[in-house]
């Protein structure tokens, strides 16, 4: 049987939400709902084939040379997230240096540490994959993040889960740390209403089809 595109169409997962929600003019919470519900009719195969999309398009970025250090989240498979395993294998290749984080929910931060192959990795109380016994690694060191988000808009700001971790944790990173956004689906064609003034935008955002510069 051949293996169904699910991203042949760049409008199959918005019309799916634009079938079930009215996304103008949304506020965060409003969007972080609706993506979340979409995400969840999400099955193995369609995160997986969008995700391999979408390093991809990573893949034609200018971002590459020169660059070193690159912060990558572990997916948190109970949220659907895209699976950035591929993307760590191919840094790996690339002899770049992978980081990854532990949060800390006390004042919603994140540590950031090493990420070796044979790295032990442990899934937290909330499901989040962390290090263990991993090697410290400085904010200020960083050249790439990739960034989780559950949409963003045509300026490049996002939306997150809520917590602000990213937020206080790129305020920290050098001034020219690269950002990249990485989504299942395209931008809201609305702005998004409430940004606040600590809300740091994308430099890119990558999704299966399109690539995005601000």
């Amino acid at each position: 049987m051949q293996k169904r595109n699910y991203i042949a169409d760049s409008s199959y997962f918005k019309s799916r939400l634009k079938s079930k929600f009215d996304i103008i003019n949304m506020k965060k919470v409003e969007l972080r709902k609706a993506y979340r519900n979409l995400r969840n009719e999400l099955c193995s195969d369609e995160i997986g084939g969008v995700s391999e999309e979408v390093l991809l398009n990573l893949k034609k970025l200018n971002i590459w040379d020169g660059k070193h250090n690159f912060h990558v989240f572990l997916s948190i498979k109970g949220k659907k997230e895209i699976d950035t395993s591929l993307l760590i294998t191919h840094l790996w290749g690339r002899g770049k240096t992978v980081i990854v984080s532990r949060s800390n929910f006390e004042n919603n931060t994140l540590t950031n540490f090493i990420y070796h192959i044979n790295s032990k990795i442990e899934e937290n109380s909330y499901g989040i994959p962390e290090p263990v016994d991993a090697e410290n690694f400085d904010d200020k060191e960083i050249d790439i993040v990739f960034v989780p988000l559950m949409a963003f808009d045509k300026r490049g700001y996002r939306v997150g889960y809520g917590g602000g971790f990213y937020d206080n944790f790129l305020a920290n990173c050098k001034k020219d740390v690269i950002k990249v956004g990485l989504s299942f689906f395209e931008p809201q064609e609305d702005d998004i209403s409430d940004i606040h003034e600590n809300d740091i935008k994308m430099d890119y955002c990558v999704t299966p089809t399109n690539i995005y510069e601000f």
